[in-house]
């Protein structure tokens, strides 16, 4: 094949016959199993919605250019890969959280960005919606993604999004794809396409960490594996059980990583995040003699702010592409060849698997009279989820209470657990259930985050969807108060139950009560024509035992500050 023209060859000389740059990155994004893109409309983004109208991806409108980030978020998890589609400036800057959440998390999210046109930008610079030199947006986004493109050079264009979009897929982090407005349409040079060649491991560092790990494994009395977000976001949940089965070990997840194994499998010991989690998964987790940490990210949430209490010298931690065992670092060592290798070459461990208390349920629910609790809560909902439900949580109380909760099936739990942003839960199960529509979203958020962004119930309600979000109403921002305290904790206080009054088919409930709120939950299971609301009036100063040891250890970190 003859050298590709230079990209200052006019677009004029372009064969027409060559695929058009909007089309080809809609036929990218379908290959990659992406069916749908969520976004709001916008003059600089317009002509891409019309070719996305014509596309076999279906475009879903949202309330706003934040929750379709995070409605893209919560389709990636559950699909391998989410897109949106947003303006030029006051679009994209209102996406840019939620996508420093994904880029956080390690969520492949695929932003869409129209932009002005090329001869726009060269010829008229006093653009509305510009806040600086054009170059400023694509900048913001460099810190946040793994990879950009500015799609303004037709000879360069398909190579740029099969380079994207091939970032996204391997880093499994967000990627920025920018398309000026005049380049939607144009025809672009045809360089075919070559397929994605990882580097594999390096084959002697991979025999010997695998060799030295189990070894270890042979000598242990107590061996644990304790299992990290990584596994959920590489796919390697199905790996991760052949080990666990094989081996015969018990495992605890993080936080980050809860549901990367079923939770009501033998052997799970449930959430360990140190000194804030669970006892029994605690005490199991740091007495054992060594600890497999596979796909694990340390960080402060997942290390129980600090307090865990895990012993190099006893420990194997296996990331993304390098394996320390004890003190010993082997690089070029992929997660996935790893666990493989391990899973192949491990004997079964003899003797019983340790016992830890089971899920918190609630035989005696519901107390006739009795006001709502959050343990309460938490207690009925083990007994209430069923196999084809899937938690979405929220920041704040509703994510450290739903650390006592077990979900049936793998990879059935979304929160934002390490970046911890308000407003996740009601736009990510939005995506989950477009992603997956055999799985039904339970919604749990407080009233402060519900405000922030539970106007997508209303498309949810729309496109037919039924999650059933149980909005913690306690008056303000209680994970604050327990900090400290302050008018600035206060909100406004809405009367969720009858926001099917303003949002559409919607089936709104008040529960003050165990009986209100057992009766609520019945009624929200056999509704399935649209969303359901259970608004349950929570004192103040009621919260999960999680956030009660959380809030002590931040005052104490609070008050050292000052």
């Amino acid at each position: 094949m003859t050298a590709s023209p230079t990209a200052s060859r006019s677009p004029t000389s372009i064969h027409s016959d060559w695929p058009r740059i909007g089309d080809y990155l809609l036929l990218r994004l379908k290959e990659a199993g992406v069916d749908h893109c969520f976004g709001v409309p916008g003059d600089y983004v317009l002509r891409f919605y019309d070719r996305l109208c014509r596309s076999d991806i279906r475009h879903i409108g949202t309330t706003r250019e934040d929750t379709a980030a995070f409605a893209a978020d919560g389709y990636a998890r559950s699909r391998g890969l989410g897109a949106l589609a947003v303006t030029y400036g006051v679009g994209a800057l209102n996406v840019v959280n939620a996508v420093a959440g994904a880029n956080a998390e390690s969520s492949p999210v695929v932003v869409i960005s129209g932009a002005p046109g090329v001869a726009e930008q060269r010829d008229d610079p006093q653009l509305h919606h510009r806040f600086g030199p054009f170059r400023f947006q694509r900048e913001i986004f460099e810190r946040i993604t793994c990879a950009c493109a500015v799609l303004d050079d037709p000879y360069t264009a398909l190579r740029q999004i099969d380079r994207t979009l091939g970032a996204a897929r391997r880093y499994s982090r967000p990627v920025y794809i920018e398309l000026p407005r005049d380049r939607v349409d144009t025809p672009a040079f045809p360089i075919p396409h070559e397929p994605e060649e990882e580097a594999g491991s390096d084959p002697e560092a991979l025999a010997e960490a695998v060799a030295e790990t189990l070894a270890l494994v042979g000598r242990a009395q107590d061996p644990v594996i304790l299992a990290g977000v990584e596994l959920h976001r590489r796919g390697l949940q199905d790996l991760l059980a052949g080990f666990v089965l094989k081996a015969h070990l018990p495992v605890a997840a993080t936080l980050t990583g809860k549901s990367v194994v079923a939770e009501r499998q033998p052997g799970y010991l449930g959430v360990y995040e140190g000194a804030m989690g669970p006892e029994g998964a605690r005490r199991v987790v740091e007495e054992a003699d060594l600890l497999l940490l596979l796909g694990v990210t340390p960080n402060d949430i997942d290390l129980g702010i600090n307090t865990a209490r895990l012993d190099p010298a006893r420990t194997v931690r296996a990331g993304q592409e390098e394996v320390w065992v004890h003190r010993h670092r082997y690089p070029h060592v992929h997660l996935r060849d790893f666990l493989a290798a391990l899973t192949d070459a491990v004997v079964p461990h003899p003797g019983p698997l340790p016992e830890v208390p089971g899920p918190l349920g609630a035989p005696d629910f519901p107390q006739s009279g009795q006001p709502m609790t959050m343990a309460r809560m938490m207690a009925r909902l083990n007994d209430f989820l069923t196999p084809d439900m899937q938690v979405v949580a929220d920041s704040g109380d509703c994510l450290f209470a739903s650390v006592d909760l077990r979900v049936h099936a793998r990879s059935e739990f979304l929160a934002s657990a390490y970046y911890t942003t308000m407003g996740f839960a009601v736009p990510a199960a939005l995506g989950a259930q477009v992603a997956n529509p055999g799985r039904r979203p339970l919604v749990l958020v407080g009233d402060g985050a519900f405000q922030m962004t539970g106007t997508e119930l209303s498309t949810a309600a729309r496109l037919g969807l039924d999650p059933i979000v149980i909005i913690g109403n306690n008056r303000g921002y209680t994970t604050e108060r327990f900090i400290l305290e302050g008018s600035f904790n206060d909100i406004a206080d809405w009367r969720f139950h009858r926001l099917g009054e303003l949002f559409g088919p919607l089936r709104g409930f008040a529960a003050a009560t165990e009986d209100a709120f057992d009766a609520a939950l019945g009624g929200a299971l056999a509704f399935r024509d649209g969303p359901s609301v259970i608004e349950v009036a929570l004192r103040p100063d009621d919260c999960s035992a999680a956030l009660t040891r959380l809030s002590e250890r931040l005052r104490d970190v609070v008050q050292q500050s000052e």
